[in-house]
């Protein structure tokens, strides 16, 4: 897991070095769609999240022909919602461009990647299903497998394509779109593949039929997880608005956040790998009726988070501006970089500390307990503090870098505070 969240970050990583040859505005728009497309994936990921909790369970509890059928029927949902997502983004694109308050240099800019990222829509939420059903079962090396693919093709498509190499003409920024996209494909095909060869083809013996008992039981865990990441993707969105704001500094504050999003990328990259390892061992334990051996897998697993975050927060913030350099040519958003690493490292613990066990909150289907810690977090404190600093008060970005630093300390509190209540422990999966 900690190998595929570093092809995650690699592939985010080259997806702004490149931009950044192209100009700052590019830079801006692809940071501010990046959160647009989040959105457009989340019902992938919040029902991958409702399908670990079940077949890890179910898997646990010895049960692989209940664990075939609730994989088909994830399968089935996912490509439903996909379907009609991809319909939405293709002809809604300028609507939600304006809805999202993109400043007018990086509209068109936009236009085309949500064009492009909406006919990948498709491919990617099977990705992130099919990639569920092998983690849920631990067989993560196939999710890596498919992974590293995606990410390689992903990455030389970002420079072969946006800059134009090997005789093929540049496309700028919708390159970097394409990219995605080809790469989303081949990574569908290659775990339809993974599942031909594997005992997972009996995925492909059994009826596809929709079942509506199977998906209500999908979608009641999964929705909560929806509005969790809603509200988190929705709220950066408001984020970047509120950054857009501020006259003239607006391009290098919306550059400087996705730069400073990517790297600090490399920080979640253990916390994240451990959440989901940590949503998987915990359904497995509960499926198993071993409910301290869960509890204890996730405290531990938080507190080697915290360790390893922390450890490399200290060296970002030290190395700061070495660390922004490496993205950007702007003396501008190179400063503005170099600060919001310097605020935001101090809350990396707390960040940690919050995604591994709020990984096991929903490894037990706990997923409206996770959903409340990021409403609050987000909408109740970084949001209104992010507008009451930087535009209210006028402290620009460093009041808006301040206001998420505040917000995932309290995040953090309030998950560990949940995982101690035992609450999930009750939480029924049928």
């Amino acid at each position: 897991m900690l190998l595929i969240m570093v092809f995650n970050f690699l592939v985010g990583l080259a997806d702004v070095y490149v931009a950044g040859f192209i100009g700052p505005p590019v830079q801006a728009a692809v940071g501010f769609v990046s959160q647009i497309f989040f959105l457009i994936i989340i019902i992938a990921n919040a029902i991958s999240i409702g399908t670990v909790a079940l077949l890890s369970r179910a898997l646990g509890a010895g049960n692989f022909d209940e664990a075939v059928g609730l994989a088909r029927q994830s399968l089935l949902f996912s490509l439903l919602a996909a379907a009609a997502i991809t319909a939405a983004g293709l002809l809604l694109y300028r609507d939600i461009v304006v809805l999202a308050g993109f400043p007018p240099d990086i509209r068109k800019i936009a236009e085309d990647f949500l064009r492009i990222y909406a006919l990948a829509v498709g491919p990617n939420y099977i990705v992130i299903i099919t990639n569920a059903v092998f983690r849920s079962s631990g067989e993560v090396k196939k999710t890596l497998f498919t992974m590293f693919f995606v990410s390689v093709i992903n990455i030389v498509g970002n420079f072969v394509f946006a800059l134009g190499l090997f005789s093929v003409p540049a496309l700028g920024h919708v390159g970097i779109a394409l990219s995605t996209a080809l790469a989303m494909t081949a990574g569908m095909l290659i775990n339809f593949g993974l599942f031909a060869f594997s005992r997972w083809r009996a995925l492909y013996e059994g009826p596809w039929r929709v079942s509506a008992s199977v998906i209500k039981r999908v979608f009641r865990l999964s929705w909560p997880a929806a509005m969790l990441q809603i509200a988190w993707n929705a709220g950066s969105i408001v984020l970047y608005n509120v950054l857009s704001r501020l006259d003239e500094g607006s391009i290098t504050a919306l550059a400087s956040l996705t730069n400073g999003l990517r790297i600090e990328a490399i920080i979640y990259l253990p916390a994240f790998a451990l959440n989901m390892a940590a949503s998987v061992l915990v359904g497995q334990n509960l499926g198993a009726r071993q409910v301290v051996r869960a509890e204890k897998a996730g405290w531990h697993m938080a507190a080697v988070g915290i360790a390893l975050v922390s450890s490399m927060a200290l060296i970002i913030f030290i190395g700061a501006e070495r660390f922004a350099a490496l993205v950007t040519n702007s003396p501008a958003v190179l400063e503005e970089t170099t600060r919001y690493l310097r605020i935001t490292m101090l809350s990396e613990p707390f960040m940690a500390l919050s995604a591994i066990l709020g990984g096991g909150l929903q490894g037990a289907g706990d997923t409206k307990g996770t959903m409340w810690v990021i409403i609050i977090a987000m909408w109740f404190i970084r949001l209104p503090l992010a507008y009451l600093a930087a535009i209210v008060l006028d402290f620009g970005a460093p009041g808006v870098w301040t206001a998420m630093v505040v917000s995932m300390v309290i995040q953090g509190m309030l998950m560990a505070a949940r995982f101690r209540s035992g609450l999930w422990k009750k939480v029924t999966v049928e």
